[in-house]
């Protein structure tokens, strides 16, 4: 009897050495887990905040400089853009795009926009807009109508546009 005391107390005793290992090990890592999550996870930004990337987009457009445009794109980033029919996929696209866009003098105009933020990294901005553009030959302002779709990723810290659909609007029917 006195055996079978001692076998079941040192299973017990066992039992207890082995929660509070257990124990200790989850509450010296849920800190540590805190902390890396705090680190991969900011607050979700506001829809201003997304809102006011068109603004950054459209002032580097006025700068006139393509490499500066670019440098709003992600490296993967895809390009749909208003006037032209080919999809744009990597860097050099996107700049040959916008050598071209930026003769034209563009300027962007909002006429409606839903900011949809999806979660503390990603976005998206869609609506209509309007782009004021000189033909560079004749000097003649026109308005192009269109629709937008600008998704956005925060990636190293910064907003970049991972796709962009820009298309002319069509007429209401």
């Amino acid at each position: 009897m006195k055996r079978h005391i001692r076998t079941r107390a040192a299973i017990v005793a066992a039992a207890l050495v082995a929660a509070g290992s257990v124990t200790v090990g989850v509450s010296q890592a849920t800190p540590e887990h805190k902390t890396k999550h705090a680190k991969t996870y900011s607050a979700k930004p506001s829809k201003k905040e997304i809102a006011g990337l068109f603004d950054q987009w459209n002032a580097a457009l006025q700068t006139r400089d393509p490499e500066k445009v670019a440098d709003l794109y992600a490296p993967d980033a895809v390009l749909l853009p208003t006037l032209s029919p080919e999809v744009r996929t990597d860097r050099a696209g996107i700049v040959d795009y916008m050598e071209h866009f930026l003769a034209k003098k563009p300027k962007g105009e909002i006429v409606k926009s839903v900011v949809n933020v999806l979660d503390s990294n990603s976005a998206i901005d869609a609506g209509l807009y309007d782009f004021h553009l000189t033909d560079p030959k004749t000097g003649e302002k026109t308005t192009t109508k269109a629709r937008f779709t600008f998704e956005y990723e925060k990636r190293g810290g910064e907003w970049l546009i991972v796709n962009h659909h820009s298309s002319a609007l069509p007429a209401a029917s």
